[in-house]
């Protein structure tokens, strides 16, 4: 099934936040998703500093240069849906019926099943901090005081209010999303994508905070390069969790996740903090390999060996699990992610913090296997609306391995 979102919404309510995010969640399950944002047409049909009359409905060539970039979007993503496309998301305010209802059209003439997604948003503090955070910060007001721009980005604003009809049609597949996930709504969702999309969506807000990552501190299994199994600390990591413990200190942190797994629960022990133990966090399970050195797979499963290193992705361990079911899993720790508000820090395994890591920082779903994540260093992520800003620190003793 190809599945259209078509997003909905005035200005400055979190559409293309929205959509980037379910974008991302899509592309890191493995379903062939891109974001065709009709701002961007416009910005290239009639450049990017446009003031807010270029807005008004009663402005007849910014309305029909506005309808060419509307029109732009959607066949660049019609193409893209011909090509290899699964789920196309039409960013653009869509802000009255006769818009959504030629939009529908389009798409459905094609066989591309729509499904609207419209952002409600009343509260006037998450609408400034969104004025301000993003919009002052986008191509179109480079260079413009923020003032200027804010002004200018309200006037803007008023004009899409004047002519603003909301979803409304029972027949319809929608998705409403009011105050930034205070409240959804749905109607008619018709199928499996359609109902991941709305679970999804009902854990986003706009609240920025940051998220903190680190491994576990080296274990005795890390000493001797084997795969898997519950081992202790090693002096080193032991020395890795007292310096974790100082690095935090001053952290806005209020909880810590670990696997069940003893060498995240020791790493995190002397934190002081509330420890939330989740089973889906332990590290990737490699069957009949566990306990096993790299060397001893090499040179006694040479089969299992050239396998996993052909697709590390998609390879099984026998009785174990791929990268690709280590993302499956986790699927509701992203979930509970994106819910919460509060500051974190997960103390985790390689591979699921690998999986964890591509997810906000939007990398190809088949790099997952080799991202970088370094014993005896904290990663901070900051997710925004365009991409995520990411800080490492590497604390003493610091070394570098590879799983």
């Amino acid at each position: 099934m190809k599945l259209a979102l078509v997003m909905v919404g005035l200005p400055a309510r979190g559409k293309t936040y929205t959509a980037r995010k379910i974008a991302r969640f899509l592309s890191w399950r493995g379903i062939r998703t891109q974001v065709f944002n009709v701002g961007n047409y416009r910005r290239n049909l009639s450049g990017a500093k446009v003031p807010h009359l270029f807005f008004d409905p009663k402005n007849g060539s910014g309305m029909e240069a506005r309808r060419q970039a509307a029109q732009a979007g959607l066949e660049d993503m019609l193409d893209w849906f011909a090509a290899e496309g699964e789920v196309g998301i039409y960013d653009a305010t869509n802000s009255t019926r006769r818009r959504r209802d030629w939009v529908k059209s389009v798409l459905n003439d094609k066989g591309i099943e729509v499904t609207f997604l419209e952002s409600i948003c009343d509260d006037t503090s998450i609408i400034e901090s969104n004025i301000r955070a993003t919009k002052v910060s986008s191509p179109d007001y480079v260079g413009i005081d923020e003032d200027s721009a804010v002004s200018d980005f309200r006037a803007r604003i008023e004009h899409y209010v004047s002519v603003y009809e909301t979803i409304d049609n029972p027949n319809d597949s929608w998705i409403k999303m009011i105050d930034a996930g205070r409240q959804v709504i749905v109607n008619r969702l018709n199928g499996y994508l359609q109902t991941r999309i709305a679970a999804f969506v009902m854990n986003l807000h706009l609240v920025p905070r940051p998220l903190w990552l680190s491994r576990h501190g080296q274990s005795l299994y890390n000493v001797d390069n084997k795969v898997g199994g519950n081992p202790s600390l090693s002096k080193a990591g032991v020395l890795y969790a007292q310096s974790l413990v100082h690095f935090m200190s001053d952290k806005p942190v209020q909880e810590i996740w670990t696997s069940t797994l003893q060498r995240t629960i020791q790493t995190a022990a002397g934190l002081s903090l509330p420890i939330k133990e989740w089973k889906l966090l332990d590290e990737i399970h490699a069957g009949i390999c566990d306990g096993m050195s790299y060397a001893d797979i090499e040179r006694d499963l040479p089969d299992v060996h050239r396998a996993r290193q052909a697709d590390k992705l998609r390879y099984r361990y026998p009785q174990g699990e791929s990268y690709e079911d280590v993302i499956e899993r986790l699927e509701p720790v992203i979930f509970a992610l994106e819910h919460r508000r509060e500051p974190l820090l997960v103390v985790a395994h390689q591979a699921v913090l690998r999986a964890v890591y591509a997810y906000f920082t939007e990398q190809p779903r088949e790099s997952c296997p080799y991202l970088s994540i370094p014993l005896h260093t904290v990663i901070q992520l900051i997710p925004q609306t365009y991409g995520c800003v990411e800080m490492r620190f590497a604390l003493p003793p610091h070394m570098s391995d590879g799983i």
